[in-house]
């Protein structure tokens, strides 16, 4: 089983929270949203496979492919290991592709998704940089490869806390483990589109920086077209919304889960 970590709120009715990182992160990203929703809610804090500390999954060879499916099965043994009926889930960056995929699988386990920095479409750039992590990613260190991505998609003055920060826990990584997860992109453009195509019945709340400029297009296109989502931009804002402007992205995400209760 993949590792996490608990917060319990003293209300013994406390709706919970399932925080799931991105590629190359760890539950660490969550620094600085624990505090301020541990007031109210239970939380329950994910490590992805080979990340963080449940880094020695990686060293498994009975572990199942990795797959959005399999990586979405992980969330769910925890859930069900811990008797979690039903949670609220919030996603950065690839995490927000989990949550959503996990909600396709598991409607009922799931009370409202908010995706911070949403992947809902790979654009050309984003498509090239694919391709060329593919095709190098054999031959060239992985942390080459991750420190070119994140500036890429972080490349501002601002972002560098969350440009240092995932930097940082990337390099915690095992280069198989790097080959294992960029594998999945050839999964991508098809899980992509049918997220976009369908609508899911679950509330759906995105927070984008408005400095998001690679994935924030194609959610503003998709908000328009699916009625239960909801967007709100945040001003001078990165893709990793929840570090690079935490106040603004606790108080909205609050908001929205208040509105849902």
């Amino acid at each position: 089983m993949i590792h996490y970590t608990k917060f319990l709120c003293k209300n013994n009715n406390a709706d919970w929270i399932t925080f799931v990182h991105g590629a190359g992160g760890s539950s660490t990203i969550w620094y600085k949203q624990i505090k301020y929703f541990s007031k109210n809610y239970n939380l329950l804090l994910l490590d992805l496979r080979g990340h963080g500390k449940s880094k020695s999954l990686s060293l498994n060879p009975f572990k199942k492919k990795y797959t959005f499916n399999s990586i979405t099965d992980d969330i769910l043994e925890v859930l069900d290991a811990e008797k979690i009926k039903k949670s609220h889930f919030v996603g950065i960056s690839l995490g927000t592709i989990l949550i959503r995929n996990f909600a396709e699988k598991n409607s009922k386990r799931v009370q409202s998704l908010i995706m911070g920095g949403a992947i809902m479409k790979l654009n050309l750039r984003s498509k090239i940089l694919m391709f060329l992590g593919n095709s190098t990613k054999s031959i060239l260190p992985y942390m080459w490869i991750y420190k070119l991505l994140a500036f890429i998609i972080m490349p501002n003055k601002n972002h560098r806390e969350s440009r240092s920060l995932f930097i940082k826990e990337a390099k915690k990584l095992y280069q198989k483990e790097f080959k294992k997860w960029f594998q999945l992109t050839s999964e991508l453009v098809p899980l992509l589109k049918f997220f976009r195509q369908i609508e899911i019945s679950i509330p759906t709340f995105y927070i984008m920086g408005d400095q998001d400029y690679m994935f924030l297009p194609s959610v503003r296109e998709v908000v328009k077209s699916h009625k239960k989502s909801m967007l709100f931009i945040i001003p001078d804002c990165g893709h990793v919304v929840n570090v690079d402007k935490p106040k603004t992205f606790n108080s909205k995400m609050l908001e929205f889960l208040s509105k849902t209760n």
